[in-house]
């Protein structure tokens, strides 16, 4: 990330941390976008005017750091000498942050109806498929049923890719809008179908929508949040996942007595679609994404609707010191790839790739079936059981994100999971524990589970956008969840078959060691980034560009 971590002090007046209360001056403090502000009446300060509305409050921050203006210049190269050897946190303390008096929650739970339809779109298919299959006559075609359940993943990597390059040049929220109409267009076709095609059709599009989803909600809600509890609402991303898959669980219950209930799940998903256009349209757009387009008019007036009037001066502040009066248009495709973003672009892909190969879907996809293999009596309940772990485990991440930190998450996520995995290994390959396996398999599936929805479910979701340098975040976002879902893809289309030629305790013990390669992946390549401010990390991270 590239933007320049900290204003040289010829022209500007730091606090002795190099991040607070930073104060820009001369043609610097022009570009913050002040002028813009209503003014009455002006009073001059290192070149600087400023409206009395704001006066008392620059000249008291202004007063707190002439003391650390000779030490600034240290600190950066300090900075940069470190940054990638220590945690965030140990080079550079945290910008106090001030109390938002604005309004975030509402949006972020319009956002998160993305999230939702994400989860119930993976999960609906699962109840359905036997029912839908005896409707359309593919009941004994278990390639073609392969296709209806695969399809939605291709088009979620298609969607992905395409929800990075709307997002950049519609803006987040009119993306959403967007994003509605594959959603509601795939849900009617699903939910009407009477022939395969239409069927695989309705599937391709609801996946087109979910994949798009998938890359603009972490995108928006990490844009919109407030730095103290952006990792909080951050989480509930992944937490609404879960939810929507839960709600496809519960929505198939009535197909024991009504068959044609299936029609019914895939046809309800159009509700939440519509409510996202509808919210979207009354919802204020990323004010990041309205400061790169030069439109700081409705910045301010988002600013003020998400933080409160009080933090508008000090988020432009912000966002100015991070681009430096950038005009640099919005990376390309090509760009990402280029020594200048690669490093960080690469932490993306490999994160959600660690994420996919330490066996999460395959676990999930196929639980029903190993607790079967391992004897258990319902094999039904021990997977509504995993599903209800899964979301336990977020609900608690998301109270600890802005506590413990997103690194450490990561790390015990990671420990834990590489435990279950080598707990299912030796349930499934050592006889002395035959007697166990089926209580064996569940205890360890359950504690995987949960150990991955602690920290490798939710954090890359929220770290990714934090990491990624503005002018690259939608399309870095939009990248690595196409790592995801290929990913994603690959798996569930191979994993019978390694079971098969290897065996599932030699599969499972797999799983475990790329957990144990992803726990030094992330000691060595991951900073921390809780309590600041995606400009302050933009900052830190170009500091050892």
């Amino acid at each position: 990330m590239q933007a320049s971590a900290l204003v040289k002090s010829g022209v500007s007046c730091c606090s002795s941390s190099g991040f607070q209360n930073r104060r820009v001056l001369g043609e610097s403090g022009r570009r913050l976008g002040l002028g813009k502000l209503r003014m009455t009446e002006r009073s001059g300060f290192c070149g600087l005017s400023f409206g009395s509305e704001i006066m008392e409050t620059e000249m008291r921050r202004v007063r707190l750091g002439f003391d650390g203006v000779s030490r600034s210049s240290a600190n950066y190269k300090s900075l940069k000498t470190h940054a990638y050897d220590e945690d965030v946190g140990d080079v550079v303390p945290a910008k106090p942050n001030n109390k938002s008096s604005g309004t975030v929650l509402p949006f972020v739970g319009v956002a998160c109806l993305g999230a939702i339809l994400f989860g119930y779109h993976l999960g609906v298919v699962n109840g359905a498929l036997e029912f839908l299959s005896k409707d359309l006559g593919i009941l004994e075609n278990t390639v073609v049923q392969g296709w209806i359940v695969s399809t939605l993943l291709i088009g979620a990597t298609i969607g992905s890719f395409v929800g990075g390059t709307f997002a950049d040049k519609f803006g987040r929220t009119r993306s959403f809008q967007l994003d509605a109409i594959p959603l509601t267009v795939g849900a009617i076709l699903c939910a009407t179908a009477q022939s395969v095609q239409t069927m695989i059709i309705g599937r391709l599009l609801t996946g087109l929508g979910i994949g798009i989803s998938s890359a603009i909600v972490p995108l928006y809600i990490s844009e919109i949040s407030p730095t103290e509890i952006r990792g909080t609402l951050g989480s509930v991303n992944q937490l609404f996942i879960c939810v929507g898959i839960l709600a496809a669980l519960v929505a198939g219950l009535p197909l024991v007595g009504n068959p044609a209930w299936w029609r019914t799940m895939f046809g309800i998903s159009m509700v939440p679609a519509v409510l996202l256009a509808v919210g979207m349209a009354i919802s204020p757009e990323s004010p990041r994404w309205l400061y790169q387009q030069g439109r700081l008019p409705e910045a301010e007036r988002a600013i003020k609707t998400l933080y409160g009037k009080d933090r508008v001066v000090e988020v432009i502040q912000d966002f100015t010191a991070a681009s430096q009066g950038s005009v640099e248009p919005e990376a390309g495709w090509s760009d990402l790839f280029s020594s200048r973003y690669w490093k960080i672009v690469s932490i993306g892909a490999a994160l959600f790739l660690f994420q996919q190969l330490s066996g999460i879907n395959a676990v999930v996809y196929y639980s029903t079936s190993v607790f079967r293999s391992a004897g258990v009596a319902s094999d039904i309940a021990a997977s509504a059981l995993v599903a209800a772990a899964n979301v336990f485990g977020t609900t608690i991440a998301s109270s600890l994100m802005d506590r413990q930190g997103r690194k450490s998450l990561l790390t015990i996520s990671f420990c834990g999971m590489a435990a279950s995995m080598l707990l299912l290994s030796l349930t499934f390959s050592w006889s002395a524990l035959a007697p166990y396996s089926g209580t064996l398999a569940v205890l360890g599936t359950v504690l995987y589970v949960l150990s991955f929805s602690l920290g490798a479910g939710p954090v890359p979701g929220l770290l990714l956008p934090e990491i990624f340098a503005s002018r690259i975040r939608a399309k870095a976002v939009a990248l690595s969840l196409g790592t995801h879902w290929i990913s994603n893809f690959f798996i569930g289309l191979y994993f019978l078959s390694f079971v098969n030629k290897f065996g599932i305790s030699t599969v499972y013990f797999g799983f475990g060691v790329v957990c144990l390669l992803a726990v030094l992946y992330v000691a060595r390549n991951i900073v921390e980034t809780k309590g600041r401010s995606l400009e302050e990390i933009e900052q830190i991270l170009s500091a050892t560009a």
